[in-house]
């Protein structure tokens, strides 16, 4: 990858490997899947680090504008499927 995760220097360092990873999860539907479980599993995580709606909206955009991938068709697409499928874009 040619670009840089939108990170907090307010986040501890675990807080930002956990962010890394939900980011990892989005490009990871769009290039080969992931299960839906594995996928809200790093999305929970992030919400955690993440409460704030609108600093959700400001991170993901600015991932989007680095990467090319849309955080939000990801986690609306997890939110639709069961338990079991796969997220692929």
């Amino acid at each position: 990858m040619e670009y840089s995760y939108p990170l907090s220097t307010d986040w501890t360092t675990q807080e930002m490997v956990d962010v890394v990873h939900f980011f990892e999860a989005v490009e990871a539907a769009y290039e080969k899947g992931i299960k839906r479980e594995d996928f809200m599993a790093k999305y929970r995580r992030f919400k955690e680090i993440v409460p704030s709606q609108a600093e959700e909206k400001t991170i993901c955009r600015d991932f989007e504008k680095a990467s090319g991938y849309v955080s939000y068709k990801v986690v609306k697409l997890a939110k639709e499927l069961s338990d079991g499928g796969i997220i692929r874009l």
